[in-house]
């Protein structure tokens, strides 16, 4: 793998999602999910996330609009501290859950609002 891609994914995951949650998931790396983590580091964040198709607040919504349509309110959470590091405003992502509802159905919608308020509120974000 390489080490340049792995390095800028570390530096782009930290800059998206926040330098203590990157420590805290690499610190718990061992022997049976260290390769998974460098696998993240090097293709989710290094490969993808440096390609200059599309901007980091884009890339951002596509994540939550994912996590929404598989069912996933623990990273979507993650996802929604990402894109308000990425400098998406706080209702393009409610138009993105609002959009999931039509296509997700409206329990994985009810959930990801959920979530993603719980996020907002622990951020200090008033609703």
């Amino acid at each position: 793998m390489s080490t340049s891609l792995a390095d800028a994914g570390i530096e782009i995951r930290k800059s998206v999602l926040g330098a203590d949650y990157v420590a805290r998931s690499m610190q718990s790396a061992n022997s049976f999910n260290g390769e998974f983590q460098q696998m993240l580091n090097t293709y989710c964040w290094g490969e993808i996330w440096t390609r200059e198709g599309l901007p980091r607040q884009t890339r951002s919504l596509i994540n939550i609009a994912l996590m929404v349509a598989l069912n996933q309110p623990n990273e979507l959470r993650n996802h929604v501290r990402g894109a308000l590091n990425n400098g998406v405003e706080v209702d393009a992502i409610k138009e993105v859950l609002m959009q999931s509802t039509v296509y997700c159905g409206v329990p994985l919608a009810s959930l990801a609002f959920n979530a993603a308020m719980e996020e907002l509120k622990e951020l200090g974000i008033t609703l």
